[in-house]
């Protein structure tokens, strides 16, 4: 089966790099009913840390985000991509964008079980439409 690669927006905040963080806003979204495709985070500068988020429901992770005071930079585009599990299976995509000369500024990959793997990346700006026909994203 072919991976199936999408295009979806995301949003970020930047928070303390202290325990607990993380789990204080990801917490606050459970309690909203909040549910999230994706999320990754990762120390940004001195002090700080970025917490990325795919939500699958655009407009309620943004009214809890409103309710509970958190800034969020957004909405922009990340891909993300689901297939079969298998030998290469990242470097094939990471393949496709090196051949068109497309530069990936990140990437998460992991193991889902079943057989399944998921991965997550971004691009420049002015690559995401490039990266979206090479990828053949939906």
């Amino acid at each position: 089966m072919a991976d199936n690669v999408r295009s979806v927006e995301y949003y970020y905040t930047v928070v303390s790099d202290q325990p607990g963080e993380g789990a204080k806003v990801l917490n606050t979204m459970a309690a909203s009913g909040v549910n999230l495709v994706a999320y990754t985070g990762f120390p940004s500068s001195a002090g700080k840390a970025q917490l990325d988020f795919v939500p699958s429901d655009k407009e309620a992770f943004l009214a809890a985000a409103r309710a509970a005071g958190i800034e969020l930079v957004g909405p922009k585009v990340a891909f993300l991509v689901q297939g079969d599990d298998r030998v290469g299976a990242v470097a094939d995509v990471l393949t496709k964008l090196a051949g068109a000369g497309i530069n990936v500024t990140a990437m998460d990959a992991t193991s889902a079980g079943q057989g399944r793997y998921g991965a997550i990346l971004w691009v420049k700006p002015d690559d995401t439409h490039r990266a979206a026909a090479v990828l053949e994203a939906s």
